[in-house]
């Protein structure tokens, strides 16, 4: 999380007064690939994209909240909740519900509420959270997903993904063909691109399993990273790769691939090429299984 979000979000610019339990009814105009920055300390975010060259900010501000902060222009529209300069923890949640043109970049900032953008398509999407559910559905050229505390959940249909959780799972779907990476210190990280072929994959996990169907493209990479849990990865028969599997404590498999033993103690390890071999692909696990399937 950046240092200068809570402040940020304590300081407001241009501001619309509020009283306890405020609905909110604000409209400002956008470009169609503006770019709109939402903060809010605690209470849900959500996104929802529309054909109109404008914002439509919704929801309902909580009980203490000082006000709403709007400020910008028709290029870029900053949107904040103010809360008490004084320290005062007891203001209630509030939920905002945005409305913003498609092709718009998108900018998140919580400290705890639970975030949810679904069809956004502008060049770049930003999420950072601190503890609440992050839900993402759309196809930004670009995307960035940060969450601290709590599961992340990506259906997109990206080139340029990456997705951050400290303790909570990260699933990413849809059609990404570009490059992914994906880290998760206490949780499972899964990977599935509909069957486009990836040119760079790189995911890693503390304590966790790891999942992953893709295709590779040609002279593409993937490396895949467990401390503490099992590795599956799928790919389809076509596979153009040198794979190796490693594992310090536990067993490693791929098809037609000869797994070395060691003599003393626990580990095993294999290097097995397929097709003209142009990728290559990578599994290491400390503590668990790795395992490559071919569909």
């Amino acid at each position: 999380m950046k240092p200068q979000l809570i402040a940020s979000l304590l300081l407001a610019g241009l501001a619309c007064p509020a009283f306890a339990s405020t609905p909110i009814d604000e409209t400002r105009p956008l470009d169609a690939r503006g770019t709109v920055s939402i903060g809010n300390l605690k209470g849900r975010i959500e996104v929802r994209v529309w054909d109109k060259p404008q914002v439509h900010i919704g929801g309902q501000l909580g009980d203490g909240v000082e006000r709403l902060a709007i400020e910008g222009d028709s290029r870029q529209l900053d949107i904040k909740v103010r809360y008490p300069r004084n320290g005062d923890n007891r203001s209630e949640p509030t939920t905002l519900v945005v409305q913003v043109p498609r092709l718009a970049s998108l900018a998140v900032e919580s400290v705890s509420s639970s975030v949810d953008v679904s069809g956004t398509a502008g060049a770049k999407l930003s999420i950072d959270n601190v503890s609440g559910e992050v839900t993402v559905s759309g196809a930004p050229g670009r995307a960035d997903i940060q969450n601290v505390s709590g599961s992340v959940r990506a259906a997109l249909n990206s080139p340029d993904v990456s997705a951050q959780s400290v303790s909570g799972d990260i699933a990413l779907r849809g059609r990404l063909g570009g490059t992914v990476k994906g880290e998760v210190v206490s949780g499972d990280l899964s990977v599935d691109s509909r069957g486009q072929r990836l040119r760079n994959l790189s995911v890693s996990s503390i304590s966790g399993d790891i999942s992953i169907r893709a295709d590779l493209a040609e002279s593409g990479r993937i490396n895949v990273e467990s401390t503490s849990g099992d590795i599956d990865i799928a790919m389809p028969k076509s596979l153009s790769a040198r794979v190796t599997g490693k594992s310090f404590s536990g067993d490693v498999s791929a098809p037609g691939a000869r797994v070395n033993r060691a003599r003393h103690g626990p580990g095993s390890d294999f290097d097995q090429r397929y097709g003209g071999g142009g990728g290559v692909v990578e599994l290491q696990t400390f503590s668990g299984d790795a395992s490559l399937t071919l569909y």
